[in-house]
C-alpha cells in the first residue's frame, strides 16, 4: 500500500476524533449526556488497557513465550469477575471524595496530605514512562513497515524525528480536549468518546486480521488448531511462578495505572456501570486475544525468518497484498497507541498540576490563597505545560533506550511500578490503623527498588548502571546486585523486581503504620474510607466554621469559575432557607465546598486552600470519641438521624431567621412611618413657610418669583415622592399594567447609559461591555425594564468610590433567562447593609448624596418581581455588583 494514501488516511483518522470528541463536548455542555453516561461508552473506555501492547506486542509474546500473554488479560479479568466489589468501593469512594486522581485517593485518606500526594504522582509519572515510549516505538515501527518502498518525497527522514512528530501530535489533541475547561468532576466526555471510538476500531482490526488469518490463510478453524499443535508454541511450558506473577502483576496494573484510574473512578457517572462491565469488559478482553495464537502461528510459518513478530498483524497483510486490511490494522494499532497516551497524559498532568505546580504557587504567593487571582487560569496552563512533559519523557525514554525489541519487556516494566501503590491503596480503604507514615514509608522503599533493580537496568549495559554494578554489586557488595538482591540469584529479573519491590514495600507499610499514631483528620478519612457504604457523606474535619462566605465565594470563583462557584453558593444558601449568594459558614457547609473544590485541584490543595479562611481544621474531642467505637460510628453516621437532625436544624434556623425578620419588620415599620412622615412633611413646610412670605403685600417681585420657584420645585418632589409610593403599591399588589412587547437588549442597555449619563455628569465613567453578547431578543416591558437599568447605573455612577470609576455589563443566557451583572470597581456594599439594600427607605450614604428617598431599589425589586424576574446583590467580586434575571420567552413573562 503507498505510504502517502497512509499518511492522507492517519490524518482522516485524527480529524474525525476530533469530530466526534467535539460533538461530545458540544452535547454535554447542552446537558445532553444520557448515552455519553451509559455503560456501553464507559465499558469502552475501559478498553485503554489494551494499548499497542496488547494490539501488537500480544502477538509477538505469544510468538516468544506461548500462552503466557494470557496472564495479561487473565488479571483484570479475575478483577472483574471476582472482585468487582472492589472496584465498586473504589467508585464510591471517588465521588463521595471527589477524588480527582489515584495520587488524590491516597493523599486524601491519608489526612489530605500533599506530601503523599507529591509521592505518588512522581511515581505514576515515572512509571508511565516507558509505556508511553511503548507506544511511540508501536506507531513508528508501524509506520517503518509502510515506508520500507516509499519514494523519496514521503520517505521518512529516521524514526526519532517519526516519534518526535508521533508525541507532538498526541500532546496537541490532548490539550485541546483534554483541557479545554476545569470541570468540577475532572470527566472529559469528549476525549472519552473518542477513546470508545477507538476501542471499536482496534477491535474490529484485530478480528478482521484474526478472520482473514484463520479463512484466508488458513483452512478454516480445524487446519489452525493443527498448526498450532504443530507450532513452536505447542512445546511452550509454564512455568507456575512467573504464571502467577505476572497474573498477580496484570491484576494490580489494572487498579494502580493512572489512566486506568481515570476512566474506571474518575470518568464513571454512575456506579451501576460497574455491574455491566463486570462481564463485559472481561468479554472485550475475551474477544481482544481471540486470534493472538492463530495469526502468531501462521506469521511464524509464513514471514521470513527474523522477522519481528510484534508486527505479524502488519505484515501478515501487506505480505499478500491486502492493502486495505493492513490500513485497518495500522489504524487499529494507532487507535490502542493514542487512546493510552490522551488518557495516560490527562491523568498525570491532573496530579502534576494538583499536588505539585499549585500547592507550590500558593505557598509562593504573597497572600496565599486569600489573595486575588485567577487560580483556574494557573491549574489550565500547568496541566498543559504537564501533558507536553509527560509526553517529552517518553519520547527522551524512547531516544535513549533505543527501543527494545520486545513491546511487552517495556510494558511489564511499567506495570511493576505501578504496582508500587497497591499496598497503601488497599491498605487505606480496608485497614483504618493505617497511616501516612506507613504509606510514605512503603511507596518510597518500592519506588527506590523498582527503580534499582528493574527501571534503570531497561536501559542496556553501560547505560544508567556500569556493567561492573550489574555483574558485582555496588562498592562490590555482590548481594546488592539489581537483579540479584539480598543473595538470591538465578530468579527471572521481572519477578525478582516484582518480588522485592512490592514485599519491602508493604513490611514497611505495615511496619510504618503500627509504630505511628494516625492524625486525628486520618483517623476520620479512615472512617469514611473504610465504611464508606455505611455513609454516603464523608467524615467532617471542621469542628466549627469561623470563614467569611464572601471571602470564601471570592476564593472560589478563582478556582471553579464565576457561574459555577455562584450557582453552588446559592443552592447552599437555598438549602439553609436563606436567599441570595451568601449562606452561613456553617463546618457542613466549609466541608461541601472543600469537597466541591477537590473536584478541580485536589483534596489536599482544597483543603490547605480553605484552611486559610476558615477555624477550627483541628479535629473536635467529641468527633474523635466518635470514632472509637464501631456502634458510635454506625449510629454518627445513620441515615435516618442525620435527616432529622438536618431537618430539625433547618426548620430551627428558618424560625430563627422569621423571629428576626418580623423584629426587622417591626422596626422597619416605625422607620417606615417616621421616614414618611419626614418625606412628606420636609418640602410641605417648604411650601407652607413660602406661601406665607408670598402673603407679604410689599415682597419685590424678584423675591416673589424666587420663592414661587421653590415653591414649585418642592410641590414636583412631594408629587414624585407620592408617584413613587403609588408606584410601589401597584407593583407590591401586581397590578400593574405591563406594556409586553420583544426588544433586543443590547438597545435597551444603551437607552439606560445614556440616560443615566445626567447623573453626575462630571465624573468620567469608563464602562465595560461584550457587545456581541447583549444582542439578544427578549419579551419584555421595556419602559419599566429600562427603569431597573438607569437605576443601577445612576447608583454605580453616585456611590462608586473608586478614583478610576468603572462599570462592567455582562449578559449571558441561561436557558430561558437571560442574567445582567452590574459591577462597578469601588469598595462594594458592606456585608450587614446587604440584606436592607432592596427596602423602602434605605439608604447607606447621607440623603444630600443620596439625592431621593431610597425607593429605587425597592421599586427595582417589584419591577423584576412582575416581569418574572428577579434583581440580587452579587457579593464577592470585588465592588457592589448587582444581577438582574429576566425571561426571554413572552409566555414566561406574560405569566407573569
Amino acid at each position: 500500500m503507498p505510504f502517502n494514501v497512509l499518511v492522507v488516511v492517519c490524518l482522516a483518522y485524527v480529524i474525525l476524533l476530533f469530530m466526534v470528541a467535539w460533538a461530545a463536548e458540544r452535547r454535554a455542555r447542552a446537558g445532553r449526556v444520557s448515552w455519553l453516561r451509559s455503560p456501553i461508552v464507559y465499558t469502552l473506555s475501559l478498553s485503554i488497557y489494551c494499548t499497542a501492547w496488547t494490539f501488537y506486542g500480544a502477538v509477538g509474546y505469544a510468538a516468544r513465550s506461548g500462552l503466557e500473554f494470557a496472564t495479561i488479560y487473565l488479571g483484570p479479568t479475575l478483577v472483574f469477575v471476582g472482585w468487582w466489589w472492589l472496584l465498586r468501593k473504589l467508585v464510591r469512594i471517588g465521588r463521595t471524595q471527589r477524588v480527582t486522581s489515584i495520587a488524590d485517593l491516597i493523599s486524601s485518606r491519608y489526612g489530605k496530605s500533599n506530601v503523599l500526594g507529591v509521592i505518588v504522582t512522581l511515581l505514576a509519572v515515572v512509571a508511565a514512562t516507558p509505556y508511553i515510549a511503548l507506544q511511540l516505538q508501536s506507531v513508528v515501527l508501524s509506520f517503518g513497515v509502510f515506508a520500507a518502498d516509499t519514494p523519496a518525497g514521503w520517505a521518512l527522514p529516521d524514526q526519532g524525528a517519526t516519534a518526535l512528530w508521533v508525541a507532538a501530535g498526541l500532546a496537541l489533541f490532548t490539550i485541546l480536549f483534554g483541557t479545554r475547561n476545569l470541570d468540577a468532576n475532572e470527566r472529559h466526555h469528549g476525549v472519552v468518546m473518542a477513546i470508545a471510538l477507538e476501542a471499536v476500531v482496534k477491535l474490529l482490526a484485530l478480528v478482521a486480521v484474526g478472520a482473514f488469518v484463520v479463512w484466508g490463510l488458513a483452512g478454516g478453524v480445524s487446519d489452525v488448531l493443527d498448526r498450532i499443535a504443530a507450532s513452536p508454541i505447542a512445546e511452550w511450558e509454564m512455568r507456575p511462578g512467573r504464571w502467577a506473577g505476572l497474573i498477580f502483576l496484570s491484576a494490580a496494573a489494572i487498579l494502580t495505572l493512572p489512566r486506568m484510574f481515570q476512566v474506571m473512578v474518575v470518568e464513571n457517572a454512575d456506579e451501576r456501570h460497574v455491574a455491566t462491565a463486570s462481564w463485559a469488559f472481561p468479554f472485550y478482553l475475551f474477544l481482544m486475544s481471540l486470534f493472538v495464537v492463530p495469526i502468531a502461528v501462521v506469521g511464524l510459518e509464513n514471514l521470513p525468518e527474523g522477522s519481528n513478530p510484534d508486527l505479524f498483524v502488519l505484515t501478515l497483510p501487506l505480505m499478500f497484498d491486502r492493502g486495505n486490511l493492513a490500513m485497518l490494522a495500522f489504524l487499529g494499532g494507532f487507535s490502542s497507541a493514542t487512546s493510552m497516551v490522551i488518557v495516560a497524559a490527562i491523568a498525570l498532568a491532573t496530579m502534576v498540576s494538583n499536588h505539585i505546580v499549585t500547592p507550590l504557587w500558593l505557598s509562593l504567593r504573597e497572600g496565599g490563597a486569600r489573595a486575588p487571582g485567577d487560580v483556574r487560569g494557573l491549574v489550565l496552563m500547568s496541566r498543559r505545560l504537564s501533558i507536553a512533559a509527560v509526553l517529552a519523557l517518553g519520547y527522551l525514554y524512547y531516544s535513549f533506550s533505543g527501543g527494545s525489541a520486545a513491546l511487552a519487556a517495556i510494558g511489564l516494566i511499567a506495570f511493576v511500578g505501578a504496582a508500587q501503590s497497591l499496598p497503601a491503596m488497599i491498605g487505606g480503604i480496608f485497614w483504618r490503623g493505617a497511616t501516612r507514615v506507613g504509606a510514605a514509608a512503603g511507596i518510597l522503599t518500592g519506588f527506590a527498588v523498582w527503580l534499582y533493580a528493574l527501571f534503570l537496568p531497561s536501559f542496556g549495559e553501560g547505560g544508567l548502571i556500569s556493567a561492573q554494578v550489574m555483574a558485582e554489586g555496588p562498592w562490590g557488595i555482590s548481594w546488592l546486585r539489581p537483579r540479584a538482591m539480598f543473595g538470591i540469584d538465578g530468579m527471572d529479573p521481572l519477578l525478582h523486581a516484582l518480588f522485592w519491590s512490592l514485599s519491602l514495600n508493604t513490611g514497611a507499610f505495615v511496619l510504618g503504620s503500627l509504630f505511628t499514631f494516625p492524625t486525628p483528620l486520618e483517623r476520620l478519612q479512615g472512617v469514611a474510607f473504610v465504611n464508606v457504604f455505611d455513609h454516603d457523606r464523608g467524615a467532617r474535619g471542621w469542628s466549627r466554621g469561623g470563614a467569611e462566605a464572601e471571602d470564601l465565594l471570592t476564593m472560589s470563583q478563582g478556582i471553579l469559575g464565576a457561574e459555577e462557584a455562584q450557582n453552588f453558593f446559592q443552592a447552599e444558601a437555598a438549602r439553609q432557607g436563606k436567599a441570595g449568594f451568601l449562606p452561613d459558614s456553617t463546618p457542613d457547609f466549609i466541608e461541601r465546598l472543600e469537597r466541591r473544590l477537590a473536584g478541580a485541584v485536589g483534596s489536599a490543595t482544597a483543603h490547605a486552600m480553605v484552611a486559610q479562611f476558615a477555624e477550627g481544621a483541628a479535629v473536635s474531642v467529641h468527633d474523635l470519641m466518635a470514632v472509637a467505637s464501631e456502634a458510635q460510628q454506625i449510629m454518627e453516621y445513620s441515615s435516618q438521624l442525620e435527616a432529622k437532625s438536618e431537618e430539625l436544624a433547618r426548620t430551627a434556623r428558618q424560625l430563627r431567621d422569621a423571629n428576626e425578620k418580623l423584629t426587622e419588620l417591626s422596626i422597619q415599620k416605625d422607620a417606615f412611618l417616621s421616614q414618611i412622615s419626614h418625606e412628606l412633611r420636609t418640602p410641605m413646610t417648604s411650601v407652607r413657610a413660602f406661601s406665607e412670605i408670598l402673603m407679604e403685600p410689599d415682597l419685590p417681585e424678584a423675591m416673589r418669583a424666587k420663592y414661587a420657584e421653590i415653591i414649585h420645585e418642592e410641590a414636583i418632589r412631594l408629587t414624585r415622592l407620592l408617584d413613587d409610593l403609588l408606584d410601589l403599591s401597584v407593583l407590591e399588589a401586581r397590578r400593574a399594567q405591563l406594556n409586553i412587547q420583544v426588544a433586543n437588549l443590547h438597545d435597551l442597555i444603551e437607552k439606560a447609559i445614556r440616560s443615566a449619563s445626567e447623573t453626575r455628569p462630571e465624573r468620567s465613567f469608563v464602562y465595560h461591555r461584550d457587545l456581541p453578547s447583549e444582542h439578544l431578543a427578549v419579551y419584555t416591558d421595556t419602559d419599566r425594564l429600562v427603569q431597573v437599568f438607569i437605576n443601577l447605573v445612576s447608583n454605580a455612577r453616585k456611590y462608586c468610590d473608586s478614583e478610576r470609576p468603572e462599570l462592567t455589563i455582562k449578559v449571558r443566557k441561561r436557558g430561558a433567562k437571560v442574567e445582567v451583572d452590574f459591577i462597578d470597581n469601588g469598595s462594594g456594599i458592606p456585608k450587614k447593609s446587604q440584606a436592607i439594600i432592596f427596602e423602602k427607605f434605605a439608604r447607606l450614604t447621607d440623603q444630600a448624596r443620596a439625592g431621593g428617598a431610597g425607593l429605587g431599589l425597592a421599586i427595582c425589586r417589584e419591577i423584576m418581581a412582575n416581569l418574572g424576574g428577579s434583581i440580587a446583590y452579587l457579593p464577592g467580586q470585588g465592588g457592589a455588583a448587582f444581577r438582574v434575571t429576566l425571561p426571554v420567552r413572552r409566555s414566561m413573562a406574560e405569566a407573569a
